[in-house]
C-alpha cells in the first residue's frame, strides 16, 4: 500500500531518494535557497552580416579596445614614473608596480559578486567605468609638477591607482563573460573564436595606447539595446561559500563509520541545497583546483612592465632609423599578439590537428608555460651580457679617477702614494677627452694622495683625500699664468639606470642659470662652479637657454644618447656668446635593445597559448550561474602572480640574472605539476552542467525533523 500511495502522490514525499535506497538525515535549518527566476523565451538578437555572431559583440570588443587603450597607456610608463618622478628605488618601483597589478586582479572578485548578486553585468560595467575615469583624473593630477610637493604627488598617485584598480578589476570578469552570454549554446564554435577576437582587441588597445581619457568607454553603452542581459541570479559567491561550508560541517558531524559514504564530498550538502547548485559547485571546484599552479605563469608575464623595462634602460635604444625608449619596448607584446593570434588559430593549430595530435586546451596552456620559462632564460642571458659591457664599479679599497684639464696647454699629472711611490703618471692635453677612468688602490678605506702638476715651467704640489668605492674628477684650473686643482666627488649612481645625465662646469666669472626643459633648471656657480648630475630625456638639444645677471645666451648641447653621462664646460669663445665643451663621462650603452626581441617573442607566444586558451576554457567549464565567478577566479590567479614578484623583488637579494633563472626554473616545475593535474582532468560538456528533468528532486518546503541515521525502504 505504501508503494501504491507513493506512485500516486510523488510530490508529497519530502525526502530525497537515492540509488542505494539508503537515506541520511541530519539536522537541517529552515533557511531556503531562493528559486531561480524562470527564463522567458528570448527574442533572437541581430547578427553581424548574416553570420552567427550577435551584433552586440562589436560594441563589446570596441569597448574592450578603448579600456585597454587607456589602461596600458598609463601602465607602460608607470615603472619609470615611479623611478624618475617619484624618485623611488628600482626594487620599490617594481614592488609598487606589481602591488598595483595585483590589486587590479583581486578586485574582480568584488566585481563578480556585484554583477551576479545585485546589478547584473551590464550595469556593473557602466558604474565601475565611472570609478575608472575618476581614478585616471586623480592619477593625472598627481603627475602635474605644479600641484603640491612630493608627498602630494605620492598620495594622489596612490589614490588614483587604487580607483583605477577598483574600476578596471571590477569590470574585468564581467566584460568577457558578458560577451560569452550573447551567444547561444548551439554557436559554441563562434563563441570560442569570440574569445580570440576579444583578446586581440585587448592587445590592439595596448599596442597604440597613449594616455587619453577613458571616456571613450561610452561606445559600450551605445550597444545597450542589442545586448542579451541575463538577470542577476542571487549572491552566487555567498551561496557557493555556504554550500561548501555546509558540506564540510555536515560530513564532520556525520563521520561515524556506520554512516554510508557518498560519491563526492559536496554531496553532503544535499539535505539543504538544490542538486543543481551542488552540481554547479562541483564543476566550479574542479576548475579552481586546476587553477592552483597558474599564478606562476603570470608572475613571469607581468614582469615585462617592470624588470624587463628596467633591463631595457641599460641597453642602447638607437636603432639607426629610430631611437626606442625603454618603456616603448613593451609595444612588442601587443604587436606580436596581434600577429600570433591569427597565426596560431588559422595555421599552427590546424596543422597540429591534421597531424592527428589532440592539442587540448590544457596542453596548449602547458606549452605556453614552457615558452614563458624559455623567455626568462633568454632574459637572463641578455642580463649577463649587459653586465659584461657596463663600466665596472669601484670595489673595497678602490677609487676611480679621471682628470679634466681646463688649462690652455698640456699638463703632466703624477699621482703619488703616502710613501711617495708613483701610482699614476700621464700627460693630458688641454680639454682632452679622457677615454676612461683610472683605477687606484687604497691601503685603507680613506687615504691621502699627493698630486704633482707640471705646467710649462711651473710645478704645483697639492693633496686630496679620497674614500673607497667612489668616483672622482680632478679638475685642473687656470688663473692667468698659474694653475690649481680641485677634486670633485662624482655621484655613486651616475650611470642613472639607462637615463641620460648631464652636469656643468662654469668657467665664467658670473653665475649661470640653465633651463633644460619645462621643469628642469640648474644654477651653476661662477669661477669653476660644478653642478650636480641631472637626468634628462635623450635626444637633440640644439638650443638650451641660459642666463647670467646681465646677459641671455644659448648653448648647443647636440645629440644626447640614452644611457650616457655628459660633462659640459661653459667657456668664453672668440665671439660674444659663451659655448659648451662636451665630454662623455660614461659612454652610451653598447648592447642594442633589439636583443630583447627573442624573449618578447617567446613570452608572447606563451601568452597566446596560455591566456587566450585559458580565458575560453574558464568560460566553457563554468556553470551558467557562475560565469563571472570563474572569470574572477581566473583573474585572481594574476593577482597572486604579481604578489609572488613583489615578494621576490623585496626579499630575494639576488642579482638580476639569477632572479630571472629562479623564475624560469620555478615555472618549469609548476608546468610539470599542472601537466599531471591536467592529465586527470575530464573536461565538462555543456549538457553535463544541466540536471536531467526526470531526475530533478523537488526542493523541500517547510521544516525538516531530526532523524537518526538508518536504512529506510520506501
Amino acid at each position: 500500500m505504501l508503494e501504491e500511495s507513493e506512485s500516486k502522490e510523488p510530490a508529497m514525499n519530502p525526502f530525497q531518494k537515492n540509488e542505494s535506497k539508503e537515506t541520511l538525515f541530519s539536522p537541517v535549518s529552515t533557511e531556503e535557497v531562493p528559486p531561480r527566476p524562470l527564463s522567458l523565451p528570448k527574442k533572437p538578437s541581430p547578427k553581424i552580416c548574416g553570420s552567427n555572431y550577435p551584433l552586440g559583440i562589436a560594441f563589446i570588443v570596441v569597448n574592450e579596445f578603448c579600456e585597454r587603450f587607456s589602461y596600458y597607456g598609463m601602465k607602460a610608463v608607470l615603472t619609470l614614473y615611479f623611478l624618475y618622478f617619484l624618485h623611488w628605488s628600482e626594487d620599490t618601483s617594481t614592488s609598487i608596480y606589481h602591488a598595483f597589478s595585483s590589486l587590479c586582479y583581486f578586485t574582480p572578485i568584488l566585481g563578480a559578486a556585484i554583477a551576479d548578486s545585485w546589478l547584473g553585468k551590464f550595469k556593473t560595467i557602466i558604474y565601475l567605468s565611472l570609478v575608472y575615469v575618476l581614478g585616471h583624473v586623480v592619477k593625472s593630477l598627481g603627475a602635474l609638477p605644479i600641484i603640491g610637493g612630493q608627498m602630494v604627488h605620492i598620495v594622489l598617485s596612490l589614490v588614483g591607482l587604487s580607483l583605477i584598480a577598483l574600476g578596471t578589476g571590477g569590470i574585468k570578469p564581467c566584460v568577457a563573460a558578458f560577451g560569452g552570454d550573447q551567444f547561444e549554446e548551439k554557436h559554441a564554435e563562434e563563441r570560442t573564436r569570440y574569445f580570440s577576437v576579444f583578446y586581440l582587441s585587448i592587445n590592439a588597445g595596448s599596442l597604440i595606447s597613449t594616455f587619453i581619457t577613458p571616456m571613450l568607454r561610452v561606445v559600450f553603452t551605445m550597444g545597450s539595446k542589442l545586448y542579451r542581459k541575463p538577470p542577476p541570479e542571487g549572491n552566487i559567491v555567498t551561496q557557493v561559500a555556504k554550500c561548501i561550508w555546509f558540506a564540510i560541517s555536515n560530513r564532520f558531524n556525520n563521520r561515524s563509520g556506520d554512516i554510508p559514504k557518498r560519491q563526492h564530498w559536496l554531496d553532503w550538502a544535499a539535505e539543504k541545497y538544490p542538486k543543481q547548485l551542488i552540481m554547479d559547485v562541483k564543476a566550479l571546484t574542479r576548475v579552481l583546483f586546476l587553477y592552483i599552479p597558474l599564478p606562476m605563469f603570470w608572475a613571469l608575464l607581468d614582469q615585462q612592465g617592470s624588470r624587463w623595462t628596467l633591463q631595457a634602460t641599460r641597453m642602447n635604444g638607437n636603432l639607426g632609423f629610430f631611437v626606442l625608449q625603454p618603456d616603448q619596448m613593451q609595444v612588442l607584446n601587443p604587436l606580436l599578439v596581434l600577429i600570433f593570434i591569427p597565426l596560431f588559430d588559422l595555421v599552427i593549430y590546424r596543422l597540429v590537428s591534421k597531424c592527428g595530435i589532440n592539442f587540448s586546451s590544457l596542453r596548449k596552456m602547458a606549452v605556453g608555460m614552457i615558452l614563458a620559462s624559455l623567455a626568462f632564460a633568454v632574459a637572463a642571458a641578455v642580463e649577463i651580457k649587459i653586465n659584461r659591457m657596463i663600466p665596472p664599479q669601484p670595489g673595497p679599497q678602490e677609487i676611480f679617477l679621471q682628470t679634466l684639464n681646463l688649462a690652455d696647454d698640456d699638463v703632466k699629472v703624477t699621482v703619488l702614494g703616502d710613501e711617495n711611490n708613483t701610482l699614476l703618471e700621464e700627460s693630458i692635453r688641454s680639454f682632452q677627452k679622457m677615454p676612461h677612468y683610472a683605477q687606484l688602490h687604497l691601503k685603507t678605506k680613506r687615504q691621502d694622495f699627493h698630486f704633482y702638476l707640471k705646467y710649462h715651467n711651473l710645478s704645483v704640489y697639492t693633496k686630496h683625500s679620497m674614500e673607497e668605492k667612489n668616483w672622482y674628477s680632478l679638475i685642473i684650473l687656470e688663473d692667468g699664468k698659474n694653475i690649481s686643482s680641485m677634486m670633485v666627488k662624482d655621484e655613486e649612481n651616475k650611470t642613472t639606470n639607462g637615463m641620460t645625465a648631464v652636469r656643468f662646469v662654469n668657467t665664467l666669472h658670473k653665475e649661470v642659470n640653465i633651463s633644460l626643459g619645462k621643469d628642469t633648471f640648474l644654477i651653476v656657480g661662477e669661477d669653476y662652479g660644478v653642478s650636480a648630475y641631472t637626468t634628462v630625456q635623450s635626444g637633440e638639444y640644439p638650443v638650451v637657454h641660459c642666463r647670467t645677471e646681465d646677459k641671455d645666451f644659448s648653448l648647443n648641447m647636440g645629440l644626447l644618447d640614452p644611457g650616457t653621462v655628459y660633462l659640459f664646460v661653459i667657456i668664453n669663445s672668440t665671439n660674444q656668446n659663451p659655448q659648451a665643451w662636451k665630454m662623455e663621462d660614461i659612454p652610451a650603452n653598447k648592447l642594442s635593445i633589439a636583443w630583447q626581441l627573442p624573449q618578447y617573442a617567446l613570452v608572447t607566444a606563451g601568452e597566446v597559448m596560455f591566456s587566450v586558451t585559458g580565458l575560453e576554457f574558464s568560460y566553457s567549464q563554468a556553470p551558467s550561474s557562475m560565469k563571472s565567478v570563474l572569470q574572477a577566479a581566473w583573474l585572481l590567479t594574476v593577482a597572486v602572480g604579481n604578489i609572488i614578484v613583489l615578494v621576490v623583488a623585496q626579499f630575494s637579494g639576488l642579482v638580476q640574472w639569477a632572479e630571472f633563472i629562479l623564475f624560469s626554473c620555478l615555472l618549469l616545475v609548476v608546468c610539470l605539476i599542472f601537466s599531471i593535474m591536467g592529465y586527470y582532468y575530464v573536461p565538462i560538456k555543456p549538457e553535463d552542467l544541466q540536471e536531467p528533468a526526470d531526475k530533478k528532486i523537488p526542493h523541500t518546503q517547510g521544516n525538516v525533523i531530526n532523524l537518526e541515521t538508518k536504512k529506510t525502504k520506501l
